[in-house]
This record gives structure tokens, C-alpha cells and sequence, in this order.
């Protein structure tokens, strides 16, 4: 179908900051989509029909698309494919019948007014995400853009930097970028108590630790004391070996079943910001520790779901990887793994038990994989000495699904 849509990405100077292929596709549009924001840049005079953002955000994408071969204008902020909505609309019309135009994100010109390097900054964005994502972004000596969901933000920010020990950071908000009203103003986390700010703003950060303060890698094998949990826990050298088996890459899925504390699944999650990952746990203490590791570890967008994995698997989505800490004598629970996992995609079982060991090699006698045997020894006091004390060994399999 030919191009009947088009979204133009439009800056606090408004329509005077557009370039003429922007007018052009603006003024040839008979119906203009957008905030009340942005349509209040059009003329008085423009009677053209308009279309304000309805909530549920779903609802206008519903309506433009009933409204499909007429000539639509979309106003958005800045780049709409840099957290904006041309991401969301090409989730339902094909870019073969979109027209994108994009003008500087919030990025762009944050960078531009504190003489940073982009490719040297790390992104993200609060708007309609919960506030712990940031969790995750914070380690001595980063600088952090974040787009902000409105004039409390800032303030949400300092906190989390004090509580997490980074209260000597420093922390820049930039209103209205690109408006004739634009401010800058800079402080340091721990004095934070400016409230008086435009609900447009972007945050800006210098992380600086406070003295003793231990960054928490991204980097699988995260310290023990990271997590709450109640001894279910999968221990960080062991955690580290199956992360690396199970081999993350961006936007896949992870089902973590019998998770415990939730180790596992939040770890994959840090790898990657579009990772994905499922807890399945049924023990209420244990669904609590879950939810608080991941909040406090920057992965607050785990499903969490609270049960018998077998009740749930056949209506979940399909997994690039799955790792089975727990239940694994359970009937039927590798088989039924198994058969949901993607075509290539890996399986992964710790056991500690004999029991554990009978069942998987049971299942590797039927579906081949292979296996390896962790045993850690860690250094521990034995009256004025060190003495090494093993853990229990795990015995860990691993299988390809071709």
C-alpha cells in the first residue's frame, strides 16, 4: 500500500524548528494526530481534523488504523523511534506504508548543553516505567540520561541514588529543551529538595559512590548478600556457570522455574536491558524475596508468577531458554519444558540429589545433552586459620533443542 502515514518528530521550538520535508509531509496531511501539546503548536487557523492521544494508548492506534489510505500526520517528541510512539505504531502498520521524519531527542540536545559524548552515555527512559529500572544504570563513574515522567521525578531519582550509597552524585535537570523558556539547574543527590520543576524535563547524572561503596557488576555472579532469600538460593560461583550455559543475548526469554529468590532470572535480565524473563515459584515467601530482588537490582519488569509450574507452562510464551532450579523429580516437568522450548533454544537443570541425578540421566539417555559437575570450595575461618569448607556439588545439564 502506498505511504498514507507519516510521523514527524517535533522540538519545543515547534513548527519553526521543522525542516521543509517535515512542513512539506505536515501540510499535505488532512488529519493531524498528537498531545494536546503538540497540536496547540498548529495554527488558530488550521481546521483541519485532529486527533488528541486517548487513553488506553491502544485505543488511538485502533482509531488511526480504521482511518488506514487516509493522509495522517503524527506529531512526536523529538525521535519518535527513540522511546517515542513511532515504536508502538510499527508494532501495528508496517513501515512499508509509514513515512518517518525525526528531529533531536531529548538525548541529542542533553548532550549538546553538558558537552557529553552520546556513545558514551547510558539511556533510559521513566515515562510510564516503574522507577527501580534505574537500579540497574548505576555504578561509580557513569553518566546517565533519563527521560523523565514528570516534575517528581528528579526527586525520585535522588533517593534511590542515597539509598544505593551514590549520594554524592550529580544530578543536572534540563527543562523545556529547545523552548525559549529552556533552564538548567544542578545539584548533588544528597541536597536534592528542589521540587519547583516543568513536568518536560530530562535528568542527567554523574554517578559518584560514596567511599566503600561495592558496584554491583552486570556481569553475571552477583555476591550472595545481593539478594534476599531464605537459603534457596543459587550460590555465586554456581550462578555464574549457569548463567554463561544458559547464553543470554538480547530480547530472548528466559523461563526460570522453582525460582527460589529469583537469582537466575534476574541476572539474565541485567545482562541486557531487552531481555526477557518469567519466575515460576510457589512458595509465598520465597514469591516476596522474588519481588524485592528484583526492584532492588534494577529488573523490576520480572513476571512473576505463583504456582506449580505445570499449571501454568502450556499457556505461556514460548522460551529461547529455560533453567530448572528446583522440582526437577516433579512428573512430567522436563518433558513438558522441553516440548515449549524454541527450536535451538537451551535447556538448563541443577540438581543436588541423587534422586536429582537419577531423573537427569534418565532424560539425557532420551535427549542426549551433556553434563558437568560444579564442586566450589570456599575459604572459611577454622580458629585463628582459613580452612577450605565445600559446598554441595551440583551436577548441571545442559541440552539443545535442534
Amino acid at each position: 500500500m502506498q505511504k498514507w502515514l507519516s510521523i514527524v518528530g517535533i522540538g519545543e521550538d515547534g513548527l519553526g524548528g521543522l525542516s521543509a520535508i517535515a512542513l512539506s509531509v505536515l501540510e499535505q496531511a488532512t488529519i493531524i494526530v498528537g498531545g494536546e501539546r503538540h497540536l496547540s503548536m498548529l495554527s488558530p487557523d488550521d481546521n483541519r481534523e485532529k486527533i488528541t492521544w486517548k487513553s488506553p494508548f491502544h485505543a488511538s492506534i485502533t482509531e488511526i488504523i480504521s482511518r488506514r489510505g487516509e493522509t495522517i500526520c503524527v506529531l512526536a517528541s523529538g525521535d519518535p523511534l527513540c522511546y517515542g510512539v513511532g515504536a508502538t505504531i510499527l508494532q501495528h502498520i508496517p513501515i512499508s506504508e509509514v513515512t518517518i521524519i525525526p528531529t533531536l531527542s531529548a538525548f541529542s540536545l542533553a548532550c549538546s548543553r553538558l558537552g557529553w559524548s552520546l556513545t558514551e552515555v547510558e539511556t533510559l527512559s521513566l515515562c510510564g516505567r516503574p522507577a527501580d529500572l534505574l537500579q540497574s544504570y548505576i555504578y561509580p563513574g557513569a553518566k546517565l540520561l533519563i527521560l523523565s515522567e514528570g516534575k517528581n521525578t528528579p526527586v525520585i531519582v535522588a533517593e534511590i541514588l542515597r539509598k544505593r550509597g551514590y549520594g554524592n552524585s550529580k544530578i543536572t535537570v534540563l527543562e523545556r529543551m529547545g523552548n525559549v523558556e529552556e533552564s538548567i539547574f544542578t545539584g548533588i543527590a544528597n541536597n536534592w529538595t528542589k521540587t519547583d520543576i516543568a513536568a518536560l524535563n530530562t535528568i542527567g547524572v554523574e554517578c559518584i559512590g560514596d567511599m566503600g561503596i561495592v558496584p554491583l557488576s552486570r556481569f553475571p555472579g552477583l555476591p550472595d548478600n545481593a539478594f534476599h532469600h531464605d537459603g534457596q538460593l543459587t550460590k555465586r560461583e554456581v550462578r555464574a556457570v549457569t548463567l554463561s550455559s544458559l547464553a543470554p543475548l538480547p530480547g530472548q526469554l528466559l523461563w526460570d522455574v522453582g525460582a527460589g529468590c529469583g537469582s537466575i532470572s534476574i541476572e539474565w535480565l541485567r545482562s541486557h536491558v531487552r531481555c526477557r524473563a518469567i519466575a515460576i515459584e510457589q512458595n509465598s515467601t520465597r514469591l516476596n524475596y522474588i519481588a524485592d530482588n528484583a526492584a532492588a537490582l534494577g529488573t523490576p519488569n520480572l513476571q512473576i508468577i505463583a504456582g506449580k509450574s505445570t499449571e501454568f507452562i502450556e499457556n505461556l510464551p514460548t522460551p529461547n531458554a529455560i533453567f530448572i532450579g528446583g522440582g526437577v523429580t516433579e512428573p512430567e516437568i522436563l518433558e513438558m519444558c522441553w516440548n515449549a522450548l524454541l527450536s535451538g533454544g537451551r535447556m538448563v537443570v541443577n540438581v543436588v540429589t541423587l534422586e536429582g541425578e537419577q531423573r537427569l540421566y534418565q532424560w539425557y539417555e532420551k535427549v542426549g545433552g551433556n553434563f558437568t559437575r560444579i564442586a566450589i570450595q570456599r575459604a572459611e575461618p577454622i580458629g585463628k586459620f582459613l580452612g577450605w569448607k565445600s559446598m554441595s556439588p551440583v551436577t548441571q545439564w545442559v541440552g539443545i533443542k535442534n
